[in-house]
């Protein structure tokens, strides 16, 4: 016996056997005992892929950019990070944020609507493309609304639609490294556009259209990502202007509208409400103030254009789920929707607040020129001369995942920098940590007379949008 031969309890002995078995190291049959298993095969040969290196580039010569797929920039707001470590790099709202009751008993009552599992119309449900048509205000209506899985789906339909392979497409530097992604895996070539505080520069834009050509221009003119700031009103105009005069479009990332701050005051209305000539088409989504499941968004676009999108939205998806978007319309039409809204407005500010301030106590020398009332992040610049991968590797040996910068430019960046996000950690607690053990990295990282300078002049001028 295993039990008197180990001096071991049986449930010890079960657990033991439970995990040859497991294993494929031994056979128990009830009633005889345990034997020991028969050699496994080794199992088929391993292939040689080799020759898909030749195939993927084959036609790289013929191309003006080549498809290649880098999807490291999206990865690290995706990637979990290992137990322990405080998550700056999320994308989205920690779980305790997420109106996690309310999608499940939305999700539970749309699966009881009648037709619920049919096939729904291609361009959405007529009531949550009404939805959306509201929310964009102007003279856009359910008709030119099409529903998609997700903001970055729509990004991608847009981009195709607008621009041929080997064309260039204006962006604003910095920006969201998914768009840029998409833009590159569809051969296009992102020309950047520096964004100050009051977002684009309509000047270097103008001049971008002209040195280019290009007949596209991606922005996020409210809370951008990852500066956080808000085109001025002064410029929405000269932006729309600019566009028209050069026969271009205007795709507009309204992506956090929903993730505003308690403080912000009234928000700007869309570009595509002030747009009667179908410059702007429109991308706004659901996911950013739910879940990264809840992948339900909308693309408005005015004109001919709107069925070159939705025949590429047709042809790459068919169409999103119909349980998903009548799970939205109850979402959206429930009394729990603005509550969780109210919520989440305050608690992003208080953990804006909670960030800022340890930033400015402990980590004086990483400029915060920007303090917004809108999203989920902060955008540092680091002390002259900083290595980002060091930094970042520092960090996550000091138990804290953060964002590179570099990833957010689409040309050689001007300086080294970081994004924080406040929005995936658990709360305030959580925060204060994190920017300590972020102040172990610097330490170790940031060069004495680095350490040695502080910044807080530059940060106190700082203002919200």
């Amino acid at each position: 016996m295993l039990v008197d031969r180990f001096r071991v309890s049986p449930v010890t002995v079960s657990r033991a056997l439970a995990q040859l078995a497991a294993e494929g190291l031994v056979v128990t049959r009830p009633g005889a005992g345990a034997f020991r298993a028969e050699p496994r095969d080794a199992g088929p040969a391993v292939g040689d892929t080799s020759w898909q290196e030749v195939a993927l580039s084959a036609d790289a010569a013929a191309e003006l950019v080549p498809r290649t797929v880098d999807a490291s920039g999206v990865l690290v707001t995706l990637a979990a990070p290992p137990p322990g470590v405080v998550e700056f790099n999320g994308g989205y709202l920690h779980p305790s944020l997420q109106p996690e009751r309310a999608m499940a008993a939305a999700l539970s009552r749309a699966g009881r609507r009648p037709g619920a599992w049919t096939r729904p119309p291609v361009d959405g449900l007529p009531e949550l493309r009404e939805w959306f048509a509201r929310g964009i205000g102007g003279a856009i209506t359910a008709a030119e609304v099409l529903i998609t899985a997700g903001g970055q789906s729509a990004l991608t339909t847009a981009l195709r639609a607008l621009a041929p392979p080997g064309a260039p497409v204006l962006v604003e530097s910095p920006t969201y490294p998914g768009m840029l992604a998409i833009a590159r895996a569809a051969g296009l070539r992102p020309v950047p556009v520096p964004v100050d505080r009051d977002g684009v520069k309509p000047a270097l834009l103008a001049d971008a259209f002209k040195a280019t050509g290009a007949r596209v221009f991606v922005c996020q003119p409210l809370f951008q990502n990852p500066t956080g700031a808000v085109l001025a009103p002064e410029r929405r105009g000269d932006v729309l202007r600019i566009a028209r005069d050069a026969g271009a479009f205007v795709i507009e990332d309204d992506f956090v509208r929903r993730l505003v701050h308690e403080d912000a005051g009234p928000l700007p209305r869309p570009l595509a409400s002030d747009d009667p000539d179908g410059v702007v088409v429109h991308v706004c989504s659901l996911t950013k103030a739910t879940s990264p499941s809840f992948r339900v968004s909308a693309l408005a676009a005015r004109g001919p254009v709107l069925e070159r999108l939705r025949a590429i939205q047709v042809v790459d998806t068919l169409f999103v789920p119909r349980p998903l978007q009548e799970a939205a319309l109850e979402l959206v039409g429930s009394p729990a929707w603005p509550r969780h809204l109210r919520a989440v407005a305050a608690e992003l500010k208080t953990r804006r607040d909670t960030m800022t301030a340890a930033l400015r106590l402990n980590l004086p020398e990483l400029s915060l020129p920007h303090i917004p009332s809108g999203g989920y992040h902060l955008w540092l610049r680091l002390p002259d001369g900083t290595d980002e991968p060091s930094l970042l590797a520092a960090a996550l040996r000091a138990g804290v995942a953060v964002t590179p910068g570099r990833p957010y430019f689409s040309a050689e960046p001007p300086a080294a920098h970081l994004r924080l996000s406040f929005a995936a950690v658990a709360g305030t607690a959580e925060i204060t940590e994190g920017v300590r053990r972020l102040r172990t990295a610097c330490d170790e990282v940031l060069r004495p007379s680095a350490r040695g300078t502080s910044t807080a002049a530059e940060n106190g001028s700082t203002s919200r949008a």
